[in-house]
């Protein structure tokens, strides 16, 4: 395994916003400010007795790009930091992260369980890529802990669920699955994207790894795609490491140092993200041509005690329904003029999306209906505008689909 250079001081005693802002940073001997954005692909050795001690893991450096690289691992270190984690590594995108986690612990013949409301991506990945290598899977009703006891099997190997979900917003108890997961000798792997890593935080709560598509609010900006997986040392030097490193689903130097930027603002730009979701939900509820509104830390969302126990808050999405379905919800998403229609989520724009027929079109509508996903629904993603100005323009959208 490859060691990375570091001469960075640990920050985990100080606070998450010192943390985004100088966890990980690596100075070269010029001293920059900004973190050194290291576009190469390989090293160079001082001698080939150092390339072969660097081969063999006795010799401390980086080896080739594809493996590790200072940008990258400035990265990762400030990830592991943040979320609390012994150890990370990056990958080129969120579903490369979904992809390693899982794969990197499976081989023919075994069982996941996972929860049936996720991302349309990451039900690929457990319904169709799995089982062409011989793992089998079955799907659960997250929300209910016997439907996970019941799942169980000898060979089961994997949990796998997100919270809050995409895009229905279910809350699920992590800490009481992770206690099934590990009655059963199973490894539970959370994707936390919906809540970021300030929110909340699986490991402490019992997960065994934490993935993100870093590409939503850690950048936020819309620039690059990434992801990250977090876990203990053990687990990324056992399943992860090898893998990413054979196979190469590896970060860009660029991306990763678009990333470290991105996290210098994150606790800025989520506060305020989190802000214009709530005051949008509650907005959203109060209109005459919204069904129901969704959002976890309203008193009105079914799982609000076990969101406010196992999040600091109620994260930047709102989902809602119109009165109306499909051609109501078109109608109120083509009438508005800040809030701009993309799939992606975490952003400073604010942004919706019809779920049905973007992020969740591969399920046919009974497969939707099972996950809550409605032809009357969007999902909001709060960005960092002026909280009047949105409600403003939701207000003259949804007048125009009374």
């Amino acid at each position: 395994m490859t060691k990375h250079i570091t001469t960075a001081r640990s920050t985990r005693e100080l606070r998450p916003a010192t943390r985004l802002v100088h966890a990980g940073t690596l100075r070269s001997q010029y001293g920059e400010t900004s973190e050194a954005l290291y576009l190469t692909q390989g090293f160079v050795y001082e001698t080939a007795e150092q390339a072969e001690a660097r081969f063999k893991g006795e010799d401390v450096g980086f080896i080739y790009s594809r493996f590790s690289n200072p940008t990258v691992a400035m990265f990762e270190q400030r990830m592991a930091e943040l979320e609390g984690a012994e150890a990370a590594r990056a990958t080129a995108s969120g579903m490369a992260a979904v992809t390693a986690a899982l794969i990197g612990q499976l081989k023919a013949g075994d069982h996941v369980v996972a929860a049936r409301a996720l991302f349309g991506s990451c039900r690929y990945v457990i319904e169709e890529l799995l089982p062409r290598f011989g793992v089998h899977s079955t799907l659960v009703d997250g929300t209910e802990l016997d439907q996970w006891q019941a799942a169980v099997r000898p060979e089961t190997k994997v949990f796998f669920l997100e919270s809050p979900t995409n895009p229905t917003l279910e809350i699920l108890d992590i800490a009481a699955i992770a206690g099934i997961a590990k009655s059963a000798g199973a490894t539970l792997v959370v994707d936390n994207v919906f809540a970021t890593p300030l929110l909340q935080s699986p490991l402490q709560l019992g997960a065994d790894c934490v993935v993100y598509s870093a590409t939503k609010h850690i950048d936020g900006q819309g620039r690059c795609l990434a992801g990250v997986i977090l876990a203990s040392e053990k687990f990324i030097t056992d399943y992860v490491h090898t893998y990413l490193r054979q196979t190469g689903p590896s970060i860009s130097p660029f991306n990763a140092w678009v990333m470290l930027k991105g996290l210098e603002t994150l606790e800025l730009r989520v506060a305020r993200q989190l802000e214009n979701a709530a005051k949008v939900a509650d907005a959203l509820a109060a209109h005459r041509a919204v069904e129901r509104v969704i959002y976890p830390f309203r008193d009105d969302h079914p799982q609000v005690e076990l969101a406010r126990r196992q999040m600091k808050a109620g994260g930047t999405l709102v989902t809602f329904e119109i009165k109306g379905g499909k051609a109501a919800a078109f109608k109120v998403a083509n009438a508005l003029r800040i809030t701009r229609i993309s799939n992606n989520l975490g952003d400073t724009k604010s942004l919706i999306t019809h779920p049905s027929t973007t992020t969740h079109q591969r399920f046919d509508e009974d497969q939707r209906l099972g996950m809550g996903i409605r032809q009357g629904m969007l999902r909001f993603s709060a960005g960092i505008e002026d909280a009047a100005d949105l409600i403003e323009d939701f207000s003259q959208a949804l007048d125009k689909a009374v």
